[in-house]
C-alpha cells in the first residue's frame, strides 16, 4: 500500500476527500490529515508518506509553502484546488497531478492509478521536478523558460526554445529537440498546444505542433510545408496555412 497523507485547511473538503479515498483508493494507506501549512509540515516529517494530497490555498499560507520546508524528503504530490489558472499553469509545465474542486471519482481513480502504475515500474518521485515547479510558482510572470515532460520512467526537464516539433503519437506525444534528443511523452498533443507559448508553438496539421523558431524554410507544394532545424518536412494544412504565413510574416 502507498503511505498517505492529507493536508487540506477547509474541514468539509477534507472529509469529503478522505472518505472518497478510503472507499475507492484500496492501494492508499492514509496515515494522518493536515489543516496549515505547519500542521502539514510537521505530518509529513513524522510519517514520511510516499504521496501527499496537498491543497493549493492554506489558512497560513499556500501548499508551495508547505514543499518549501519539507524539501529533501521523496514522495509524490497530487495538488487540490478550486481553479486557479496561475497556479494550475505552473502545475502542468511541472507534470504533477492535480484535483479541482469539488472532487471528482474519476479523476481521483485516475491520479492514483497513475502513481501507483509509476510505482510499480519503479518509477521513483522525482525532486529535481517539485524544485522545478516551486521556481515556476515564485516567476512574477508565467513566460517560463523550461517545462517537465514525463516520459514514463523519468521526468526529463528540458528548455522550450529547444523543442522544434511535437508529434501526436495516440495518446502520446514525440518531442524532437534541437540537440537531436527525441522523448516520447505520456500526454497527448492537445495538452501542449494549450500550454506551449501560442506565440511560439503552432499546431500546424493535426498530428504536428511545431516551435516557429525552427522553421528554416517554407515550401509552397500542394498546401505547403515546413521545413525545420533538424531537416524534417512538415505539412501545413490548409486551414492552418494563412495562420502560419501571418505568424512567419511577422517574425521577418
Amino acid at each position: 500500500m502507498i503511505k498517505t497523507v492529507l493536508v487540506e485547511d477547509e474541514k468539509k473538503s477534507r472529509e469529503v476527500l478522505q472518505k472518497m479515498i478510503e472507499k475507492h483508493c484500496p492501494e492508499l494507506q492514509l496515515v494522518g490529515t493536515a489543516s496549515s501549512v505547519a500542521e502539514g509540515v510537521e505530518l509529513i516529517k513524522k510519517e514520511k508518506p510516499e504521496l501527499v494530497f496537498l491543497d493549493i490555498e492554506l489558512t497560513d499560507g499556500t501548499g508551495f509553502d508547505v514543499l518549501e520546508k519539507v524539501q529533501g524528503q521523496n514522495f509524490d504530490v497530487v495538488f487540490a484546488t478550486a481553479y486557479d489558472q496561475y497556479a494550475i499553469k505552473a502545475i502542468k509545465y511541472s507534470a504533477i497531478d492535480y484535483l479541482l474542486k469539488p472532487y471528482d471519482i474519476d479523476e481521483l481513480k485516475a491520479a492514483v492509478k497513475k502513481i501507483s502504475t509509476e510505482k510499480t515500474n519503479s518509477a521513483a518521485p522525482n525532486l529535481d521536478n517539485i524544485k522545478f515547479l516551486l521556481e515556476n510558482f515564485k516567476k512574477q510572470d508565467e513566460n517560463y523558460s523550461k517545462i517537465t515532460l514525463p516520459t514514463g520512467n523519468a521526468y526529463e526537464i528540458v528548455q522550450i526554445k529547444d523543442i522544434i516539433r511535437c508529434e501526436a503519437d495516440g495518446s502520446y506525444t514525440k518531442f524532437t529537440l534541437s540537440d537531436k534528443r527525441t522523448f516520447m511523452v505520456t500526454q497527448n498533443l492537445k495538452h501542449y498546444e494549450d500550454i506551449l507559448p501560442s506565440e511560439k508553438f503552432l499546431r500546424v496539421h493535426h498530428h504536428h505542433l511545431i516551435n516557429i523558431d525552427h522553421v528554416v524554410r517554407f515550401l509552397k507544394e500542394d498546401s505547403g510545408y515546413a521545413i525545420m532545424t533538424d531537416g524534417s518536412k512538415i505539412e501545413i494544412s490548409r486551414r492552418k496555412k494563412d495562420q502560419f504565413l501571418e505568424i512567419l510574416n511577422k517574425m521577418s
